[in-house]
């Protein structure tokens, strides 16, 4: 018995001059490894880069305030609202009738909607649905910046020609200039200059029918949009507003003087 403590109590003293028997090697100290970046490398190639904003201005949802300038027309301020269940809103001042009429084009319930907004000269609201695409007559083409053109720029078959612009005046992000790749090929896009920030918000743009600057910063969507009036039934207002009627021969003929 004597001897089973004095070997228990030498492995005792055995240990504590390893230090603490099995801890003779300290533990590494652990190492902080480098961070690695989030955002991927932007591509080199001006087409691609847009097409990497396009493609993400597409799950953009925010409300935006833009500065419209078109030939002959004051400017005007385009209010575009994408809501979080991916309807959307856009509303011009002056949009039809030669800009006797406020309009709005909203998606919503599955389809588009051209509505006449109470305003000036026209007191009251209602809605009319559109059955697949505005009538040209009809198109302020506001609305494709945000639609189906950020799909034409983001699709590579199309005949695009794509290179860096430099800034519009007041415009955020980088700049692309858009055109035809191909001479007898009509685009169906309007060519012109484009610009995004890097998160896929249209800062700017220069084409056909205007030019369209952003406002400050982008505000928080809404859970949805609704039409800002009743549906009613009727053709949508056309840009240009209908010539007034000629009086009739009969109606403009003045009485015959008695004797």
């Amino acid at each position: 018995m004597r001897r089973a403590v004095l070997t228990v109590s030498s492995l005792i003293a055995a240990c504590w001059a390893l230090s603490a028997c099995g801890d003779a090697a300290p533990e590494a100290a652990p190492t902080s490894a480098p961070p690695v970046s989030a955002a991927a490398a932007e591509p080199a190639e001006p087409r691609a880069q847009l097409a990497a904003r396009a493609a993400a201005a597409k799950d953009l949802r925010q409300v935006a305030l833009y500065t419209f300038k078109s030939p002959k027309r004051p400017d005007r301020r385009v209010t575009v609202t994408r809501a979080l269940d991916g309807t959307w809103r856009v509303d011009v001042p002056g949009g039809a009738h030669s800009g006797a009429v406020d309009i709005a084009l909203v998606f919503t319930g599955g389809a588009l909607h051209q509505c006449a907004l109470a305003a000036g000269n026209h007191p009251y609201s209602g809605c009319v649905k559109v059955p697949g695409a505005l009538p040209g007559k009809a198109d302020v083409k506001v609305q494709h910046l945000i639609t189906d053109w950020q799909n034409m720029l983001t699709d590579r078959r199309l005949a695009l020609a794509v290179a860096d612009a430099a800034p519009l005046p007041g415009a955020r992000g980088k700049c692309y200039a858009v055109e035809s790749s191909a001479a007898s090929l009509k685009l169906p896009l309007d060519a012109g200059i484009y610009c995004y920030e890097a998160d896929g918000t249209l800062t700017a743009a220069k084409v056909a029918f205007g030019t369209l600057l952003l406002e400050g910063t982008p505000g928080l969507a809404p859970p949805s949009v609704s039409l800002p009036g009743p549906v009613v039934p009727g053709q949508p207002l056309p840009l240009t507003a209908p010539p007034s009627p000629k009086p009739s021969a009969s109606a403009s003929a003045s009485p015959s003087a008695k004797p």
